[in-house]
């Protein structure tokens, strides 16, 4: 086995670690409960929001969502102190993204937002479950803080991989609270290979 290959599988194996050991607590039935009454129920949005990759991550579960039923749009916090926080609308709910649980531009984000709407509802996702935004949510979904695979621990690698989880959890739990379907999707997907499959009857059809 190569130098690379033997890395390859000590970062599966510390990545898989980190993964089943994301805590599993009765914060995700309140998250997908809260996103269902605000987006379903009254008529807003999800908007998600994040820093650096974390913010990446974000503006991915945004369109996830987006595509399956739930509209939601990534805000990006800084932006949204130069006029993009007029986005919010009242039944909206929010998910911000955090690794520290200390960025300043997510404080920053949740504070404004509550002097704008204060009844917006804030789910976290952190790797640090005391930190200033863990006091700040109205539900808190932890990461379980496992190191990074990084050689330096500091490039956001595992914290990334376990936020994308995290999003994934979310999703599907909301689709199947919202019993959103394959013809549902296809109304909202038509273009490419799952545009085409999602409006084909038969699973296997390709291009």
């Amino acid at each position: 086995m190569t130098p690379v290959q033997q890395s390859m599988r000590e970062i599966l194996e510390a990545e898989s670690r980190a993964i089943l050991n994301i805590p599993v607590t009765d914060g995700y039935d309140k998250a997908v409960d809260l996103i269902v009454a605000n987006v379903v129920g009254k008529g807003g949005k999800l908007v998600t929001s994040g820093m650096g990759k974390a913010g990446q991550i974000a503006m991915n579960i945004a369109t996830t969502f987006s595509s399956t039923g739930i509209p939601a749009v990534n805000l990006h916090p800084s932006e949204a102190q130069h006029g993009d926080l007029g986005i919010l609308q009242p039944d909206d709910i929010m998910l911000v993204i955090s690794n520290s649980g200390k960025t300043r531009e997510i404080m920053e984000l949740i504070t404004l937002t509550h002097v704008l709407y204060p009844q917006i509802p804030i789910i976290g996702i952190t790797g640090n479950p005391t930190s200033p935004l863990a006091e700040m949510t109205d539900v808190l979904l932890p990461t379980g803080g496992a190191p990074e695979v990084c050689l330096l621990g500091l490039t956001p690698t595992t914290s990334t991989t376990m936020m994308t989880v995290i999003g994934d959890v979310l999703v599907v739990n909301v689709m199947r609270r919202t019993g959103f379907s394959r013809a549902d999707y296809a109304k909202r997907h038509h273009g490419g290979y799952l545009g085409h499959v999602s409006q084909t009857k038969d699973k296997t059809a390709t291009e």
